[in-house]
């Protein structure tokens, strides 16, 4: 990589401010909902058995904030006005209605709504990326693909919130990855983004790692303002060449087969797909293990061993980007049938636990 120690320099000093400002503020966020009884109690759908304060991803959120806003004062490092101009108010639109939703609940209804609209002002930003190379009426289909990709990108994280670690494991460990992508490809604005991202999770992982157990819960106001920039740093990176699509459908192969498959799953049986429940795989192994540990190890091994190397294959060979990405996800659907079978044969002392609900 053809960058100055000079640039990069300043660049790592702030990650490390928002690393440690992220575990300042999740550590304020966490006492903020013990006395608020801002607690998720143990429940037939869920996987905790001790009331836990929920909610502080909020603290990493705001660290991540801040680090962007201070990001734009680094010359060569600094991500287009437009970008942050919009990421920003989308980032907290995010937020807010995800604290809406763990303070007192929210319908449907607004959280679809606000999801949307931060999709579109993704999508806007990135207008001038798209407009150039495509016709009118391809450019605003795949700008409406990329307003309903954000919005999933937003749920899905939501969805795979309810392990110790699981979900900010996952965002920590693509964050860097996609950092390795933007050094190689020589894009500095990308790379300090990704950087930035995993340093807020960073400081959030002492707190939510399952060591034996979470002391607090990343919440809605986390998991998808976390999903909202996941999907904004992956984005803008192939809308700037720093990464193929391929590239980042691998790296995500994990949570969007199951999130994907058990959605379907549930449609398709006629179930309130909408409304929260405990059939996702993960849910299913930590419950069969006893262990929020083997659960994220699980995760974290598929990426390790196929998802990451494979999408660093696809980087390298863009001819077979698409091949790659059809054998993962037949591979990843199968894993998941196969894996809920057997945590259906798993001796089952307290009745049947994985019941859908």
């Amino acid at each position: 990589m053809d960058v100055a120690a000079g640039v990069l320099a300043p660049i790592l000093l702030l990650a490390v401010l928002v690393a440690l400002l992220a575990g300042v503020l999740v550590f304020a966020m966490m006492l903020y909902a013990q006395r608020r009884g801002l607690l998720d109690q143990p429940g037939r759908r869920r996987l905790h058995r001790l009331p836990t304060p929920r909610g502080g991803g909020a603290g990493a959120v705001l660290a991540l904030a801040l680090g962007l806003l201070l990001l734009q004062l680094l010359p060569g490092a600094a991500l287009p006005w437009r970008w942050t101009g919009m990421w920003l108010p989308a980032l907290l639109l995010t937020a807010l209605v995800g604290a809406l939703d763990d303070h007192r609940g929210l319908g449907i209804g607004p959280r679809i709504a606000a999801h949307l609209a931060a999709g579109a002002l993704l999508a806007l930003s990135l207008w001038p990326q798209l407009s150039p190379v495509l016709q009118p009426p391809l450019a605003l289909l795949l700008a409406a693909a990329l307003v309903l990709a954000t919005a999933w990108s937003i749920n899905l994280h939501n969805f795979m919130d309810g392990s110790d670690g699981l979900l900010a494991m996952q965002v920590f460990t693509l964050a860097l990855v996609f950092a390795w992508m933007a050094a190689r490809s020589d894009q500095l604005p990308l790379l300090a983004l990704a950087l930035l991202l995993a340093a807020a999770l960073a400081g959030f992982l002492p707190f939510n790692l399952p060591l034996p157990r979470a002391h607090v819960f990343m919440g809605d106001v986390g998991s998808g303002a976390f999903g909202f920039m996941l999907a904004a740093l992956a984005f803008a990176g192939v809308a700037r060449g720093a990464w193929s699509l391929p590239a980042v459908l691998l790296l995500v192969s994990a949570f969007a087969v199951d999130a994907g498959a058990t959605l379907l799953s549930r449609m398709l049986r006629g179930r309130r797909w909408w409304r929260p429940h405990r059939e996702h795989f993960y849910q299913w192994l930590a419950r069969t293990r006893h262990s929020h540990a083997q659960a994220l190890l699980a995760y974290l091994g598929w990426n390790l061993l196929l998802a990451i190397p494979l999408a660093l294959w696809a980087q390298r060979d863009a001819a077979l980007g698409w091949w790659l990405v059809a054998a993962l996800y037949m591979l990843a659907g199968a894993a998941w049938w196969q894996g809920k079978r057997a945590c259906r044969r798993a001796p089952r002392r307290h009745g049947n636990r994985h019941a859908p609900v």
